[in-house]
């Protein structure tokens, strides 16, 4: 992917855009393999040729043997993969500059930054004119420490584009002060961005660097955004979190959903379970699926769609899918525990599951865990505190082209 912004120094947010797209991969999969190598008590050879082809480094480099294989890694478009963007609003109200800020605090346009989609990019101009319409004043800060001083309203503009072509606008504010001219000029923006569905206000008044605040203002009647990924359209309210790479989570779910068939539980947990992708992908007649998350907005998204599923032609599948707010791991170990699922889904966020989660998994007895993770550092560490929990099968999602992240999952068998 070219880029004239990395080209010009402006961002470097793509830290990897000088490495060809195919030797990315290589390289992730030979990262995650070292990584999990002294889980699975064997080397792993780091320095073979990058140019080798696919097939051939999963069957030497990753030392694919009876106890663990790897499959093909899922790649992505190298380019307007990502679903969300992330603005930071600067300059002034007559001329605002979405994008990030540089070193020196000064704004760099972004609004043609390669990774978005086209529709995407499109959006920008009008939230742009939106700003200056409505007179919301780009947030900045002058001065350090005691002296430092607060000015502005507008902190971040966070849009999300669904599959089907609909956005959410987010809004993030320091304090709710320009609330009334966002709703008064809003119908002047729908009108000139008929894609807006979903609009909200979330206040962050701290000086801090916390992309959002707790408290949420929904601005349309609207409250949550269809993200339809093959034949399950899911839910996504403004606080809840979704995949980035819309394209690399559907073969996400669709690998979870193989792996979960093939073992056949007849209970499954659903540990971290955001807005029920895995929950309800992973859902079977005479399946009971239990949905675990932390963010009662994410439980109240994936009860809504698990409602309209079961109104439904497969109305069966999802009849014994059910979520709840809470602890993952106060919900696994606590003194009111239900019985023990057959197999259990983990997908932590970069943490990975902790020392007491995976504790509790390694003495379960727990046949099956299949565990997502961003993080192959943490999911090294947590795999290592459950040595009766075999990895048996790998592959690598690359959820974030042009970056060393990348999304991994792993079944794991119990020895």
């Amino acid at each position: 992917m070219q880029c004239p912004h990395y080209d010009a120094g402006r961002c470097h947010s793509c830290t990897l855009l000088e490495i060809d797209y195919p030797t990315q991969v290589l390289d992730k999969e030979r990262h995650v393999a070292a990584l999990l190598a002294p889980v699975l008590d064997r080397s792993v050879d780091t320095s073979a040729d990058m140019s080798t082809d696919s097939s051939m480094v999963l069957s030497t480099d990753l030392s694919t043997g009876p106890e663990l294989t790897w499959l093909p890694p899922v790649s992505s478009a190298e380019s307007a993969f990502r679903n969300k963007a992330k603005m930071v609003v600067s300059g002034t109200v007559a001329e605002p500059v979405l994008g990030i800020l540089d070193r020196a605090g000064h704004g760099v346009d972004l609004t043609d930054c390669g990774l978005y989609p086209d529709d995407l990019q499109a959006s920008f101009a009008p939230l742009a004119a939106f700003v200056t319409r409505a007179n919301l004043e780009p947030y900045q800060v002058s001065g350090f420490g005691k002296r430092a001083q607060q000015r502005g309203e507008l902190k971040y503009l966070l849009v999300t584009l669904s599959p089907d072509g609909e956005l959410m606008v987010r809004f993030v504010l320091r304090s709710q002060e320009a609330i009334a001219r966002i709703r008064k000029h809003l119908p002047s923006l729908q009108a000139e961005l008929p894609a807006l569905a979903v609009a909200s206000a979330n206040i962050q008044p701290a000086h801090a660097a916390v992309l959002e605040g707790d408290l949420e203002i929904p601005l349309t009647e609207r409250t949550t955004l269809p993200m339809r990924i093959d034949d399950i359209t899911l839910d996504l309210r403004p606080q809840s979190f979704f995949q980035t790479n819309t394209a690399v989570a559907t073969e996400l779910y669709r690998q979870a959903s193989a792996w979960v068939d093939e073992v056949g539980p007849g209970s499954l947990w659903d540990l971290y379970c955001g807005v029920g992708g895995f929950a309800l992908h992973c859902a079977a007649p005479g399946r009971a699926v239990t949905g675990i998350e932390i963010s009662a907005e994410a439980v109240a998204a994936a009860s809504g769609t698990v409602e309209k599923l079961r109104d439904g032609a497969g109305a069966a599948r999802f009849r014994d899918v059910t979520f709840a707010a809470g602890d993952a791991t106060a919900f696994a170990i606590g003194p009111d525990a239900p019985e023990l699922p057959e197999m259990v889904i983990v997908n932590p966020p970069r943490r990975g599951i902790g020392a007491d989660l995976a504790q509790w998994l390694e003495t379960s007895g727990i046949e099956h865990v299949l565990y997502s993770s961003c993080n192959a550092t943490t999911l090294a560490k947590d795999l290592a505190a459950m040595p009766s929990l075999r990895p048996a099968r790998a592959r690598l999602l690359d959820m974030f082209p042009q970056t060393s992240h990348y999304e991994v999952m792993v079944l794991l068998e119990r020895a």
